[in-house]
């Protein structure tokens, strides 16, 4: 696991940029995985001024989303589909037809569940996948005790998690309580994985894995058995870590 700490939020965020790019030009069809919330957002904005600028194009990228909220429709403003093509897809040259999220607003969540995964198989292991990290360890919405073999799965959505994402909707009771998620196992296929945390909210969360033991408790501790992993962080979400737990300090 490879620690990077950037000077602020911006500076993450171009870092991150220019990872995704480095994977799109190196593969004739690559594959993402990506994260919504936060902090990717300036990821997003960063690499829509890159296509602007003819710097990557997305024309055969294809995109697999973490999760997707139960109960929301599409055009809801807080799903996560929603998210998306306002934050990166509406903007960029992507085919929206190879651009998946597991559907939240279906009759059948387990069949979702199944054919989400059949459809990345397809498709090959992930490139690179971006993740965040709850302030609980959740990647996806893997809650704590979340089995490390879980395949794309219904879960409950922590507490914790549910007032976290309470400031996107008018009321906490709006917050769905499950959500269809990329399982543990699922994300530890890809080849590649980045994780971003941003801000002081975030510290203790950063702090305990890279201290912590591997345990479901703390489901990003699982990333640690991953042979290419990078840790991310602007200075206030890496401020309590020791130096010999860094590896890059960027200017």
């Amino acid at each position: 696991m490879k620690v990077i700490v950037c000077q602020n939020y911006q500076h993450l965020s171009d870092y991150a940029k220019d990872k995704v790019i480095e994977v799109i030009n190196s593969k004739e069809k690559p594959v993402l995985g990506l994260a919504t919330g936060s902090t990717p957002e300036g990821m997003y904005q960063a690499l829509i001024e890159a296509y602007k600028d003819n710097k990557v194009s997305f024309k055969n990228v294809t995109t697999f989303n973490l999760d997707e909220y139960i109960g929301l429709k599409k055009e809801d403003p807080n799903s996560y589909q929603h998210f998306m093509d306002e934050h990166f897809f509406n903007h960029v040259d992507i085919d929206q037809s190879e651009t998946y999220l597991p559907p939240g607003n279906t009759s059948d969540h387990q069949q979702a569940c199944l054919d989400y995964e059949k459809n990345m198989h397809q498709h090959d292991d992930i490139d690179l996948q971006v993740l965040g990290v709850g302030i609980n360890g959740h990647i996806g919405f893997n809650e704590p005790g979340t089995d490390f073999d879980t395949r794309t799965h219904v879960i409950e959505l922590d507490a914790s998690t549910r007032e976290a994402n309470a400031r996107f909707f008018d009321s906490l009771d709006e917050v769905p309580t499950h959500a269809i998620t990329m399982g543990i196992a699922t994300i530890m296929e890809s080849k590649q994985i980045i994780l971003m945390a941003s801000g002081d909210s975030k510290k203790e969360a950063v702090k305990r894995l890279m201290e912590g033991d591997i345990t479901p408790d703390f489901p990003a501790s699982v990333l640690h058995r991953h042979p290419h992993v990078t840790v991310v962080l602007d200075r206030e979400a890496a401020s309590l870590l020791t130096d010999d737990q860094i590896d890059h300090v960027l200017d």
